[in-house]
């Protein structure tokens, strides 16, 4: 029995609630949120669909005790309009740092034990409040992060190439946000560096494309949804299945006293562990200015 929950019923966690509903990644699915009418109204609309899909999911909504049990939660709460029409995800950092302490609390006093994947903005910093209020060990709760920026960029480059972006191997690291950036040195495309693919300029224009598509999509909707919550879903996948996934997310990094986007293995427990990679100076200097962002405004709370 599978049996997760997703905290805030705005776009981003209702389209994950109806991934995890559609693809049978949840046998129960518990929806919360602090408007219990539309939190009710996604209920009424997921059951409405049982007739139909192909897999049967209990769900259930607006009782906080029934994390107790739950085998991992996804957090989506926030204003993503405040991200939109800054242009920046730190936009949501006065009202999202409240949210965490707000529903980390919840989720303490419900006695959850499982695992936290945190997809609300700004993404690492509402990580790490939702570990420090909750308690649970940093392994268990962790982040969307550059998952998603770095499904970006694979996209970007596939497209440059003509390739089908799962062909494309590479992270983006650091901050979910400003300070995040393309390792190229990270990056291969069917066992060929990118370094023996694209000259500066090409790198430059890429990185350029793959950052300005969230906030194209985030004009033209109002919001992102889509990719996002497949990226949380995908690893939430990746906890049931104990699959020992690969990939970034925002994880923390010991040897930079924060969470951060960064390469790490999921598995049943969440995070279990965080290899070390081996960048170049330009690239690790980045990385830590990054980290430093993330601490400061960290700092700026206590």
């Amino acid at each position: 029995m599978r049996k997760v929950a997703v905290i805030g019923m705005g776009h981003v966690g209702a389209t994950a609630a109806f991934i995890l509903f559609t693809h049978g990644v949840a046998d129960e699915l518990v929806l919360l949120d602090k408007n219990e009418t539309k939190c009710r109204a996604e209920w009424g609309d997921l059951r409405d669909t049982l007739g139909r899909n192909d897999f049967y999911v209990n769900v259930k909504w607006g009782d906080w005790k029934e994390l107790a049990d739950a085998d991992l939660i996804i957090t989506a709460f926030g204003d993503v309009a405040a991200s939109i029409t800054t242009g920046d995800r730190f936009a949501e950092f006065p009202i999202n740092t409240k949210n965490a302490v707000e529903v980390g609390q919840k989720i303490k006093d419900s006695g959850f034990k499982g695992v936290i994947i945190n997809i609300s903005n700004p993404c690492d910093v509402v990580t790490s409040i939702l570990q420090k209020v909750t308690g649970l060990p940093k392994s268990q709760v962790f982040g969307t992060g550059t998952f998603l920026d770095t499904s970006r960029m694979q996209r970007v480059v596939g497209e440059k190439l003509g390739q089908d972006p799962r062909n494309v191997s590479g992270f983006n690291l650091g901050e979910h946000g400003s300070s995040q950036f393309t390792a190229w040195s990270t990056v291969w495309v069917n066992n060929r560096p990118a370094k023996d693919l694209f000259n500066e300029a090409e790198k430059e224009e890429m990185d350029r494309l793959s950052k300005d598509n969230a906030f194209m999509v985030g004009k033209g909707k109002g919001y992102t949804c889509y990719a996002v919550a497949t990226c949380a879903v995908r690893l939430a996948r990746a906890v049931f299945s104990d699959a020992k996934f690969y990939g970034p997310t925002s994880c923390y990094v010991e040897s930079l006293g924060t969470y951060i986007g960064y390469p790490s293995i999921v598995g049943k427990h969440g995070v279990e562990e965080v290899p070390v990679l081996d960048l170049p100076a330009d690239e690790q200097d980045k990385l830590e200015a990054s980290a430093k962002k993330l601490k400061d405004s960290l700092a700026s709370l206590e």
